[in-house]
């Protein structure tokens, strides 16, 4: 499959202060996930995409079209929901809506059918002769989704799409989210501060930090690497247990006094360890079998990266 998003070296200076530094790999999801801190370059790397700033090295290609020479073609093909809202509170959202798909291609008429049925698919039907200005920050959120999607783009960037919304809220957002990537050939870039919406949502996450990679996962890959990941406590003598963890072909490792951290081999389940454990006349008082969360996985580049930088 034609990769959703390429960077070959992508370097972006705003201010004669380098924000985005050497970004070079290639992203193939479905659901991508964009995370960082504040001040990571997240936002400086979705302008860049959609043209909003110009490279000062290198460049990047967007469902492999060069954002240096096809930027008509991208805008024409990808979706943005931005983060903050940018409406005309007089307006109503389907002439909103109609409005931005004209911009992005469609003729008149076409444009019109089009904002009712986006306008439609959100959950803003019954509201779309409202304007603008009257709608809750819930509802803001799913005409800016409804505009990003109207014109039938193939890759749909969402800024913060839950920023601000309650708890059904955010779950009415994420569930939409979903049926886009499982029903359709739509592909979506997420840029979220929440890890948990990327956990929901994403195959894919890109960590940024100074605007720098500093971690690239498939999470479907990655979850199933840490998927048999145990930690133990114990109580008495080792009495050679560790060796013989490790003679089954376990990797382990000393956490501190009578812990350890192991990552069991193909065929081992837990039952073996206890076994190995009361033949060795060895109390195991605390066992926790467990994955490594997006958190988990976040916290660890965000080490990575302090220990370099």
């Amino acid at each position: 499959m034609e990769p959703t998003i390429e960077l070959a070296g992508l370097e972006v200076q705003l201010a004669k202060r380098k924000i985005l530094d050497n970004l070079t790999c290639s992203l193939t999801g479905r659901t991508i996930g964009l995370l960082g801190p504040n001040g990571a370059g997240k936002s400086t790397l979705i302008n860049t995409l959609l043209g909003f700033h110009k490279p000062s090295q290198g460049t990047a290609r967007v469902l492999g079209e060069d954002i240096r020479t096809g930027l008509d073609r991208i805008r024409a093909t990808v979706g943005f929901m931005p983060e903050n809202d940018s409406f005309i509170a007089n307006m109503t959202a389907v002439a909103f809506v109609r409005i931005m798909a004209e911009l992005s291609g469609l003729p008149s008429e076409a444009a019109l059918e089009r904002a009712h049925e986006a306008l439609y698919y959100v959950g803003l039907g019954e509201a779309r002769y409202r304007k603008l200005g009257t709608y809750s920050l819930g509802m803001k959120q799913l005409a800016k989704l409804a505009q990003a999607i109207v014109h039938g783009p193939k890759l749909v960037i969402l800024d913060e799409p839950t920023n601000g919304l309650d708890p059904p809220g955010r779950q009415r957002m994420i569930r939409m989210i979903r049926e886009m990537k499982e029903s359709s050939e739509v592909r979506l870039l997420i840029c979220s501060h929440l890890l948990r919406d990327i956990e929901e949502t994403c195959e894919e996450v890109l960590i940024l930090k100074q605007g720098r990679i500093v971690h690239y996962s498939n999470l479907e890959e990655e979850r199933k690497a840490n998927l048999r990941f145990v930690e133990l406590e114990t109580h008495g003598e080792d009495n050679g247990f560790i060796e013989a963890l490790e003679q089954l072909g376990c990797e382990c490792a000393v956490a501190g006094e009578r812990r350890l951290k192991m990552v069991l081999s193909e065929g081992i389940e837990i039952r073996d360890l206890y076994k190995l454990a009361d033949a060795r006349n060895i109390q195991l008082r605390r066992l926790n079998y467990r994955r490594d969360s997006l958190e988990d996985i976040f916290l660890k580049a965000m080490e990575v990266a302090n220990g370099r930088l």
